[in-house]
C-alpha cells in the first residue's frame, strides 16, 4: 500500500496532478485509512502510468478515458491517429530548433569574430548559459549602435577578464544571480568591484565614452534580471560616487559597468 507521495515519486507526476486526475475522473480515488489517508495499490500505479504516458502524448485529458475504455479496431485507430500527431508534432519542433539556430546564426554573425570567439569560450571558463546569453545580446547592441568604439570597448573588457582575478569577479557576478539581495556576499562582491574598478583605473579614466541611453538601457536591463544583480550595482555606483569628484564619478561609473560585463 502506497501513500500518495510514494505514488507519485514512483511514477514521476507531482501529488498535484494526482489530484487533478481524481477531480477529472481519471484515477479512481482509492479508500482512506483509519488515519484518514489514501492508500494506493500497484494496480493504482500502472492506471496512473498509462494516464501520465496518454497526457504527455498529447492526448487531451477529457479523452483519455475514452481512449483507455477502447479496444480492438477503435483502439488501433486511436493509437495510430496518437502516433501520426506526435510524428507532426516532432517534425515541427525539429523546424522550430532550426529556425532558432539560424537566428542565433544570424545573431552572431553582426559580431566580430574575435568576440564571437570570446562568448563562445566563456561556458569552459566556467560562466553560465545565462550569462554568455546576456553578454551576448549586450555586445551585439553595443556593436550596433556605437561601432565606432565598440570594439576598443570590447577590448577592454576581455583585457579584463583575461586577468585571473578580475575574471573571478566576473565569475562571483554571474553566480550573484540567485542570492537573495539582502545576503551579506552582496556586500563583499561590491565592496572586491569598487577596489578592482579603482586599482584598475584610478581617477583618470581613459577610452572612448558612450554618451546615449544605451549604458542606461543595458543596466536596467541586467538590474532586470536579478534583485541581487540590482542591489549590487546600487552599492558599486553609491560608493563610487561618494569617493569621487561629481565629474570622474560620473566616468568611473560607466566604466565600472563595462568591466562588470553591461
Amino acid at each position: 500500500m502506497l501513500t500518495i507521495g510514494q505514488l507519485a515519486r514512483y511514477v514521476g507526476v507531482s501529488t498535484k496532478t494526482i489530484r487533478v486526475y481524481h477531480a477529472k475522473k481519471l484515477l479512481a480515488e482509492p479508500e482512506r485509512d483509519a488515519a484518514g489517508y489514501r492508500r494506493y495499490t500497484a494496480r493504482d500505479a500502472i492506471e496512473l502510468l498509462k494516464i501520465r504516458t496518454l497526457a504527455e502524448a498529447g492526448v487531451p485529458l477529457a479523452r483519455i478515458n475514452a481512449l483507455r475504455a477502447a479496444t480492438g479496431e477503435r483502439l488501433a485507430r486511436s493509437l495510430n491517429q496518437l502516433d501520426r500527431d506526435l510524428a507532426t508534432r516532432i517534425s515541427q519542433l525539429r523546424a522550430t530548433r532550426q529556425r532558432l539556430r539560424r537566428l542565433e546564426a544570424s545573431h552572431l554573425q553582426r559580431l566580430p569574430p574575435e568576440v564571437v570567439r570570446w562568448l563562445e569560450a566563456m561556458p569552459r571558463a566556467g560562466f553560465s548559459t545565462r550569462w554568455v546569453a546576456l553578454q551576448t545580446d549586450l555586445w551585439i547592441l553595443v556593436f550596433a549602435t556605437h561601432p565606432a568604439v565598440a570594439l576598443e570597448l570590447f577590448r577592454d573588457q576581455s583585457r579584463a577578464q583575461a586577468n585571473p582575478r578580475l575574471r573571478r569577479l566576473f565569475l562571483a557576478y554571474d553566480r550573484a544571480h540567485d542570492l537573495r539581495p539582502s545576503d551579506p556576499a552582496i556586500d563583499e562582491l561590491a565592496r572586491r568591484i569598487v577596489d578592482a574598478t579603482r586599482q584598475r583605473y584610478g581617477s583618470d579614466l581613459p577610452g572612448p565614452q558612450v554618451d546615449s541611453a544605451i549604458p542606461a538601457l543595458i543596466q536596467a536591463s541586467v538590474s532586470a534580471a536579478s534583485p541581487a544583480w540590482r542591489r549590487l550595482d546600487l552599492l558599486v555606483r553609491a560608493e563610487l560616487a561618494a569617493s569621487s569628484a561629481p565629474a570622474s564619478g560620473r566616468a568611473i561609473s560607466r566604466r565600472s559597468r563595462k568591466h562588470r560585463g553591461r
